[in-house]
């Protein structure tokens, strides 16, 4: 049975959330990306880890620096807000007249800038529980619920329809975004594209296509960024059990923003098992555990790839994963804000197709009354 007392407090791990959050945007091998590696570092030797390391990472990248996108139409200009897509090629004022992208007639963009629709996908919770292996929402809070999916049907490859169609750049909707926002950094594959692009939220995505309909538009586009190759780490720590068969428990340390939920908090539920673990004597922990705060997951996951590469032998007596990410509030939007339903997020357990395993972890939840729980299988 757990020891609840060895559990760090709410307040603990909360103020290790805010303190990674507190230090800015956190993509891989930003300052505060660099930081976050050495506070990791820093906790795990601490707590008395061994074997605490950092383990190299070759990534790309890649940083915006300045950005714009202006229109003109009918003999009036505007500008307009956005944000770059990650790895997309820069430009320096690139001039093209605006076309919207259909994929019943991609011709259409061919020579032009691509105006391209990306609503989010949305699913209903109910939808969900109905495809996971098992759920448990007691309330029945999933019966009119939706997700909202952090992707358009795309997922990563939001540009290669214009790329294929031979447009020369993207402009990239974000149709019923929460929040109307034209922050997203999506894709991050890391793969370099050969087009400028740029997001723009869905209201500005409107407007451009009312100008269309009026007439011809023409856009100039500048993007000025920088990528290259450069090493970060991955954040290595151990501690010894009852056999040297291995448990990982793991997180990534980046995240697309400032980030509180993508990862501040994976790296935060990562830090309080260590301290639970790091405060039983070695036999009464059933296995080695390995902690692992992975650097690159916003780069194509190139940490957890690096970290396989390097450690096969190791994954060879690893009998279990446990990755842990995204702990949030569930939020809704409300007569257009973005506000707070009560609830949490719905917890997605990727559970391998194991039976004992899967019965494992439907007994803690069902102990620790995590609602609004689904156990999904890894494919899903």
């Amino acid at each position: 049975m757990p020891r609840d007392e060895l559990i760090p407090t709410t307040d603990t791990i909360f103020a290790w959330v805010q303190e990674v959050f507190a230090q800015g945007v956190r993509r891989p091998g930003y300052p505060a990306d660099r930081w976050a590696e050495q506070f990791c570092l820093d906790q795990f030797r601490t707590l008395g880890l061994e074997n605490v390391r950092l383990e190299p990472v070759r990534l790309p990248y890649w940083e915006p620096r300045q950005w714009s996108l202006a229109v003109s139409a009918g003999g009036r200009k505007a500008s307009i807000p956005c944000f770059p897509l990650p790895h997309s090629a820069p430009a320096q004022d690139l001039e093209a007249g605006l076309a919207v992208f259909n994929a019943g007639s991609p011709d259409d963009v061919r020579g032009r800038a691509s105006l391209f629709d990306l609503p989010l996908m949305r699913q209903r919770h109910a939808t969900l529980a109905a495809l996971a292996t098992w759920c448990y929402d007691p309330d029945g809070t999933f019966d009119q619920s939706v997700h909202v999916l952090p992707f358009g049907r795309e997922i990563q490859a939001v540009m290669e329809p214009s790329i294929q169609a031979g447009a020369v750049a993207f402009i990239g909707v974000l149709s019923g975004y929460p929040g109307d926002s034209h922050d997203y950094y999506v894709p991050y594959d890391a793969f370099p594209r050969p087009l400028p692009g740029v997001w723009v939220n869905g209201s500005h995505g409107e407007r451009l296509r009312s100008m269309l309909r009026e007439g011809p538009v023409q856009v100039t586009l500048q993007v000025d960024s920088v990528r290259e190759e450069i090493t970060t780490h991955n954040v290595v720590g151990e501690l010894p059990g009852a056999d040297e068969e291995m448990v990982i428990i793991g997180s990534h340390h980046d995240g697309p923003w400032a980030s509180a939920v993508e990862d501040a908090s994976g790296i935060s539920l990562v830090l309080a098992q260590a301290v639970y673990w790091s405060r039983l004597p070695p036999a009464e922990r059933p296995h080695r555990l390995l902690f692992l705060l992975n650097s690159g997951h916003m780069a194509g996951g190139a940490g957890a790839r690096s970290f396989i590469d390097r450690h096969q032998a190791a994954l060879q007596r690893t009998v279990l994963e446990v990755h842990l990410e995204h702990a949030a509030s569930e939020f809704v939007e409300r007569d257009g804000a973005v506000v707070p339903s009560g609830h949490p997020e719905a917890r997605w357990w990727f559970t391998s197709g194991i039976a004992p395993l899967q019965s494992a972890v439907r007994r803690a939840i069902e102990a620790e009354d995590m609602r609004r729980s689904l156990i999904l299988p890894p494919t899903a």
